[in-house]
């Protein structure tokens, strides 16, 4: 209410014409005071001839202020403009005067009117000085008024350097904030107990909960660019116990037009916490790649999916088709691309299992490079739903592999996951056949066949991030199903950006495979996710551990036994070197898989694991297939010898 009425008051009497008649009051004071300092603090001038002087100087200067505009600014937000304005104003109003007195001294217009020049000088000084010092110290007192009748909120920014400076001066230049700048804090020994803009330099070691209880922050903020991942996640862990919200100030590439804006200023995302640097294509090939082509994406409603066709929509192709049978989607997407001036592509809703219209969608079109991100991925869904995880994953990958080699496809680049390697679910079963057919097809040297594999994507749908966030506003518990489980991950632009690399990077045959540092547990993924949302555990919310789901691992790989890696032009993509295989057995195979889960016979999980050897299944019902297996060579064994 007081606010309000201090508002009110300020818009009502804060008129430019208030702050000119203000202003010239100031001149002529400052012109009376330039005679006391001209003559020692003493009367010894002619005060008749002042009387004269005063009106014309004032006269003069109020020409000079409407001239210029120096009083329209808003005086509570004075800057450095204005100032600029205000010493324009007095230069003209003294030039102006000078020549006023030259004028005069030669024709004698006005008897009297005989400013001594060093008294222009003097009065020009104090009226710079006296005008800039009366703003700023109406800006420091309004600031004051409306500062003690409204709850700040107390920020320390972390690093001192030239980003937390310009951090500072985004918050406190900001018209809404009701941020109090309490501390930076910086390592540097030099900065130190010092101050900038009034504002004092903390050591790291000082910043303890004591300290923070003391001053009342509520927000850290940190603002060192290009700071290591690993020091990042170190020092935000350090903070995550304390009662403060963690903010994260962009990298300066990011800023608009060059200036950080308070909007800017994110809170800190699990993302930001990945132990690794972000992915960074370099010497890209992908413009080359797809210049000119037409371009097929399936699944291109899905979560990697979307984003590669975002990012396709950077470059300038001949056409993009994207495919999915999810409507709602794919609907989002189309309006998406729309709304961002994107109209070269082709929504079409469409089954990747349906032969009939995949092969009438090729003759159409004729792609030119298909990235097939079509997939069920959930793992304890599929693991008691074979007949469509096959369906899908094997028999829909098998479909647009034969015909894009009927149509004589360029590239195709396929996406897999960490989860074909040695797999211990169905999901990740079907995946890894996929990749086996896709290498018997590469064979046929027709279609450049590449694969990409990479681990859990941040972000995605289904995730364990969504999920998370999903579970705190309800106010948890968190479920984690093993308190050991750890998971490799990446954000949803790394993977795609991968899949494009990959595309343009590949000559056919490859397994491409992103370092993506080290994996990350789960559970303490979890009680960050907790502490970042400003909760504590397990006081606020706590976590849950569920068990190990059907299918599941306790830790994911990226290669399997044998196989090795070769390196690329990129230092986080590798070339994966798989195992030898029998491809007439593995076509065959594969042949006969997709004829029994067509015709629903039961058999279809044994056959995924004549298939993939490896494929040993992990706390779930399919595990009694192994322990057939494992009889029936023992039996095969014990006959070899008697027969013998």
């Amino acid at each position: 209410m007081i606010q309000n009425y201090l508002t009110n008051n300020a818009k009502r009497y804060s008129s430019k014409w208030l702050v000119l008649a203000i202003d010239l009051v100031v001149v002529g004071i400052s012109f009376l005071l330039s005679y006391f300092i001209r003559f020692n603090l003493t009367f010894n001038f002619e005060v008749h001839s002042l009387i004269v002087q005063l009106p014309v100087v004032i006269g003069i200067a109020m020409i000079s202020f409407l001239i210029i505009g120096s009083y329209k600014g808003v005086v509570r937000h004075t800057g450095v403009r204005d100032v600029y304005n205000i010493f324009n104003a007095i230069c003209l109003s003294s030039i102006a005067a000078i020549f006023l007195v030259i004028i005069n001294r030669q024709f004698g217009f006005v008897d009297g009117f005989t400013i001594p020049l060093s008294i222009i000088i003097i009065h020009s000084l104090i009226s710079f000085v006296a005008l800039t010092a009366s703003r700023y110290v109406y800006k420091s007192l309004h600031a004051s008024m409306f500062n003690e009748f409204k709850l700040s909120k107390k920020v320390l920014i972390y690093g001192a350097g030239e980003s937390g400076i310009l951090t500072y001066e985004a918050i406190t230049n900001h018209s809404k904030s009701n941020i109090k700048i309490v501390g930076y804090v910086d390592k540097d020994p030099k900065k130190i107990g010092k101050h900038i803009n009034g504002v004092t330099v903390y050591a790291p070691e000082e910043l303890t909960e004591d300290f923070i209880l003391k001053k009342n922050v509520a927000e850290v903020i940190f603002c060192i660019q290009k700071i290591d991942p690993s020091r990042l996640k170190e020092l935000v862990e350090g903070l995550v116990d304390f009662p403060v919200v963690v903010k994260i100030v962009p990298p300066v590439e990011d800023w608009i037009n060059g200036q950080l804006s308070a909007a800017q200023i994110k809170t800190i995302q699990i993302e930001d916490l990945l132990n690794r640097p972000p992915i960074d294509i370099v010497n890209s090939k992908i413009r080359d790649e797809v210049e000119n082509k037409v371009i097929l994406v399936t699944g291109g409603a899905g979560s990697i999916g979307s984003e590669i066709v975002r990012q396709l929509c950077k470059y300038t192709y001949k056409s993009l088709i994207i495919v999915d049978q999810a409507e709602s989607p794919l609907y989002d997407i189309q309006q998406e691309l729309k709304q961002n001036g994107h109209l070269n592509f082709i929504p079409i809703v469409a089954d990747i299992r349906d032969k009939n219209r995949m092969n009438k969608l090729f003759q159409e079109y004729k792609p030119n490079l298909v990235f097939h991100a079509a997939a069920y991925k959930h793992v304890p869904l599929m693991e008691y739903n074979s007949y469509e995880a096959i369906k899908i994953n094997v028999a829909g990958t098998k479909v647009i592999v034969d015909l894009s080699i009927v149509h004589k496809v360029d590239k195709f680049v396929f996406v897999s996951t960490d989860k074909a390697v040695n797999p211990t679910n169905v999901m990740g079963a079907t995946k890894r056949i996929a990749e086996m057919y896709i290498s018997c097809m590469q064979q046929e040297d027709k279609t450049k066949f590449i694969t990409t594999r990479f681990g859990n994507v941040l972000g995605s749908n289904g995730s364990v991030i969504p999920l998370f966030k999903n579970q705190i506003e309800k106010g948890g518990p968190l479920t984690v199903t093993h308190k050991e489980i750890t998971r490799y991950f990446m954000t949803i632009p790394e993977a795609s950006q991968l899949v494009l690399e990959a595309g343009a990077m590949g000559q056919g045959g490859e397994i491409f495979i992103f370092d993506m540092g080290e994996s990350v547990k789960i559970f303490d993924l979890a009680k960050n996710m907790i502490k970042l949302s400003g909760l504590r555990y397990p006081e606020d919310i706590d976590i849950k551990i569920t068990g190990l789901r059907p299918g599941e691992k306790l830790y994911e790989e990226l290669l399997a036994n044998g196989e090795n890696t070769m390196p690329t032009y990129h230092k986080k993509i590798m070339i994966g070197k798989v195992r030898e295989l029998d491809y007439n057995f593995v076509r065959t195979k594969i042949d006969e898989l997709c004829v029994n889960n067509m015709f629903f016979n039961g058999d279809t999980v044994k056959i995924m694991k004549e298939i993939v050897p490896e494929y040993i299944s992990n706390n779930s019902k399919l595990c009694e297939f192994d322990k057939h297996s494992k009889l029936e060579k023992n039996a095969k064994s014990n006959l070899k010898v008697l027969h013998y």
